[in-house]
């Protein structure tokens, strides 16, 4: 052994730990570590869970009565998922006075031949007895069936009708096709003014023929709930819309009820069911060019040049405003608007929409 150093066989100095208690102790902190963590989770958890109780219990504006605000302040002109019919309806003064057009949603009168005017009325979700008289389709109310998705009932077609509804893959019913217990003609009229209809045969038929029943198109108007009154509007109370010279449109508004009744030489339209008189909330005017077709029959039938931009009047509860009215094609849906561009709001309620022609001499008269 070295000089100087001495061995007694113990460690002078630092003690050192066993390994095995240097392990539990070890695993004894982790424990506590862990324990007290999740204490803490546990209280802030809870704490949330009870702030969160104070504000539910305090809330004023509940998700569910937001939604069952927001479904009332739909318009109830165009409920519901059922797919629009539409129904062309004769207004040759011997096929007057037509049945159901106060039912009807949306009426389109556009020219035909001879200077005659023929009416296409849309019915969405109604139960109707007696439609009529249905006369033949026109290729151009082609147009505003399809901008409506509606299935297209008519009785007859002209040939460009014809071509078109096949062309285009438009699902019509036809009642020349069709048996007299879906379409009939009554004794009271006579032909070609008297061929007449129910909804409930129309549907039975489309059904029939694998035809869809509803549809998740928008409404081609924008329909609001809050009374539209056209404040800086013109005064629309006497409405003259001249088609041609032996057929003309008139309208007179009626205060009491807010509504516009259509008159036939100065005399109220009644409808040919109920007698009531033919009435409407909306009127909306589009000057659109008609023309003669060649087509070799020397029939007169017309063209109608629809496609572009359009000037017209929306006219509602006594004034009339001047809009423009926006299609780009032939199976987009027209969309109306004020002169700076915007989407008009349209009452609650049906309308007519009076396809004129181009060099019209419309009044708006108080």
């Amino acid at each position: 052994m070295p000089k100087g150093k001495r061995s007694n066989g113990r460690n002078h100095g630092k003690t050192t730990m066993d390994p095995k208690k240097k392990m539990i102790l070890f695993i004894v902190i982790v424990v506590l570590v862990i324990a007290v963590s999740g204490g803490v989770l546990a209280f802030k958890i809870w704490k949330d869970h009870q702030n969160q109780q104070g504000q539910d219990e305090t809330s004023t504006e509940p998700i569910v009565v937001e939604l069952d605000e927001k479904k009332e302040e739909q318009a109830k002109i165009f409920q519901g998922n059922s797919r629009p019919i539409a129904f062309m309806i004769d207004n040759h003064q011997d096929a007057q006075p037509q049945a159901g057009l106060n039912d009807a949603y949306l009426v389109y009168e556009i020219i035909v031949e001879g200077g005659e005017t023929r009416l296409m009325a849309l019915f969405k979700g109604k139960d109707m007895e007696k439609i009529g008289p249905v006369r033949s389709a026109r290729h151009y109310f082609v147009d505003y069936v399809m901008e409506n998705d509606a299935i297209y009932v008519h009785y007859g077609w002209s040939p460009q009708a014809q071509s078109d509804i096949g062309t285009y893959r438009i699902q019509n019913i036809n009642g020349i096709y069709e048996s007299d217990k879906t379409f009939w003609r009554v004794k009271d009229k006579s032909a070609p003014h008297n061929a007449v209809t129910s909804t409930e045969k129309i549907q039975e038929v489309a059904q029939k023929k694998g035809y869809r029943m509803t549809s998740t198109e928008k409404s081609v108007l924008h329909y609001v709930t809050d009374e539209v009154n056209l404040e800086n509007g013109q005064k629309a109370e006497h409405i003259t819309i001249p088609y041609s010279d032996f057929k003309t449109t008139t309208y007179q508004y009626d205060a009491s009820n807010k509504m516009y009744t259509r008159l036939i030489k100065g005399q109220p339209q009644v409808d040919w069911t109920t007698k009531k008189p033919i009435q409407t909330k909306n009127i909306i005017i589009t000057f659109a060019k008609n023309y003669p077709l060649n087509d070799g029959e020397n029939k007169d039938r017309q063209g109608l040049e629809n496609i572009g931009t359009l000037k017209g009047y929306y006219i509602t509860n006594g004034k009339a405003i001047p809009i423009q009215c926006k299609k780009e094609s032939r199976n987009a849906q027209t969309i109306y608007q004020d002169m700076n561009g915007k989407e008009i709001d349209v009452n609650d309620g049906n309308t007519f929409i009076q396809i004129c022609p181009i060099d019209a001499k419309v009044t708006l008269e108080e």
